[in-house]
C-alpha cells in the first residue's frame, strides 16, 4: 500500500487526463482539485461536473474515482479536496461547516464556469454520502448548477443533531451541546482545537455495528486507505458537530425544481432513510434508484454496482 503523495485509490483512465488545480472560496479559502478531461474532447466546450465525498475523505478516493468515470464519458470533471482537509487550505484543520462546504460546492462551479474548453451552462454537481447533503443544499441556493446527483446519502446536520433514525432525545441533545461547551473551554485553555474520536480504528474488536465494519472495509484497507483521509488514519475536531446542530441543509431542497435530482442509494445501505426522506422533500423532477442488495460503502468504489451509465444519461439529458 503506497503512501506516497501521488497514490490514488484507483487506476486513471487512458483515455483521460488528469490536472491539478487551485481555487478559491468567497471566504478566501484555497481549495485543491483533481481536474479530469477526456483526451479527445472535440472542438466544442464540454459540459462539467463538481464532485465531492464522501465526508471525512480526500479527492483520491471516492470523488476522483467518479471523477475519471464521468470523464471517461465525455464530461470535465473536478474531484476537489473541502476546506480545512486534504489539500485544500484554511488554518484550522480537521473541520467541517454546514455553510462553508456548500459555498465550496459553488466556488468549485465558480473555477469550471471559467474554463476556455468549458460551457458555463452546462454545469452539475454530484454529492458522495455526507457531500450529497451539501451538494442538494448548494444547487437549492446556487442557481447556475443545472442537475444534482447524488449517492449513498447523508444528511450530517439530521445525523449530528438527532442521532441515526433520529433517536437522540431532547434531553441527549442538550447533554451533547453541554459537553461540546465544556470542550470549548478545555480548547480556548489549551490554545488549540483538540481532535475528538478516531473515526476508524485500526483494528475492530469485531463487535462494532454493521457499518463500522463496512466502513473500515473501505477506509482502513487498501481497497480505499488514504494517509490523508481523516476516515483513513484521523479525527475531526472534538467540536466539529457544533455548527451541525441547529442548520438543517435541506431546508430549501424544494427550491432545486425544475432543475432535476438523481438519488442513488444501496437497497442494505445503513443510510437508505436520508435519501428516501430528501426524495419525499424534494419536488419534481426526481428520481430515486435503490441499487439491489448493495451496502453504503458500495456505491463509494464498486464500478460494476454504481450506475455510471445512468449518471451519464442523466447528466447527457439535463446538461444542455
Amino acid at each position: 500500500m503506497s503512501k506516497t503523495e501521488e497514490h490514488y485509490t484507483f487506476k486513471l483512465s487512458d483515455k483521460v487526463t488528469r490536472q491539478k488545480v487551485t481555487f478559491k472560496n468567497r471566504y478566501g479559502i484555497t481549495l485543491t482539485g483533481d481536474l479530469y478531461t477526456p483526451k479527445n474532447p472535440g472542438n466544442e466546450p464540454l459540459p462539467a461536473l463538481a464532485i465531492s465525498g464522501p465526508f471525512g475523505a480526500v479527492k483520491e478516493q471516492s470523488s476522483g474515482l467518479y471523477a475519471n468515470q464521468m470523464a471517461e464519458r465525455g464530461f470535465v470533471a473536478l474531484a476537489f479536496d473541502p476546506s480545512f482537509t486534504g489539500e485544500s487550505g484554511g488554518e484550522v484543520r480537521n473541520v467541517a461547516s454546514p455553510d462553508i462546504n456548500t459555498e465550496d460546492f459553488s466556488a468549485a462551479i465558480d473555477f469550471l464556469g471559467i474554463q476556455k474548453n468549458i460551457d458555463r451552462n452546462k454545469v452539475g454537481i454530484i454529492g458522495i454520502c455526507g457531500w450529497a447533503g451539501f451538494a442538494l443544499n448548494a444547487t437549492a441556493v446556487d442557481k447556475r448548477v443545472k442537475a444534482v446527483a447524488v449517492t449513498s446519502m447523508y444528511d450530517m446536520t439530521r445525523v449530528m443533531s438527532k442521532g441515526y433514525n433520529d433517536a437522540v432525545t431532547l434531553e441527549q441533545r442538550t447533554k451533547v451541546l453541554e459537553q461540546l461547551g465544556e470542550q470549548r473551554w478545555k480548547d480556548a485553555e489549551a490554545g488549540i482545537f483538540q481532535p475528538g474520536a478516531i473515526l476508524n480504528a485500526e483494528k475492530l474488536k469485531g463487535d462494532e455495528p454493521q457499518f463500522v465494519k463496512e466502513y473500515h472495509d473501505y477506509y482502513r484497507t487498501p481497497r480505499g486507505f488514504h494517509e490523508r483521509s481523516l476516515n483513513s488514519t484521523g479525527a475531526w475536531n472534538a467540536t466539529n458537530a457544533l455548527s451541525f446542530m441547529n442548520m438543517p441543509i435541506l431546508t430549501y431542497i424544494k427550491e432545486i425544481s425544475p432543475r432535476p435530482i438523481l438519488m442513488i442509494a444501496g437497497e442494505k445501505a445503513h443510510s437508505r432513510y436520508f435519501s428516501e426522506d430528501a426524495f419525499k422533500a424534494a419536488s419534481q423532477p426526481k428520481e430515486l434508484i435503490i441499487i439491489p442488495n448493495a451496502v453504503h460503502v458500495d456505491l463509494y468504489d464498486k464500478v460494476d454496482i454504481i450506475p455510471f451509465d445512468k449518471l451519464e444519461k442523466f447528466f447527457a439529458d439535463n446538461l444542455k
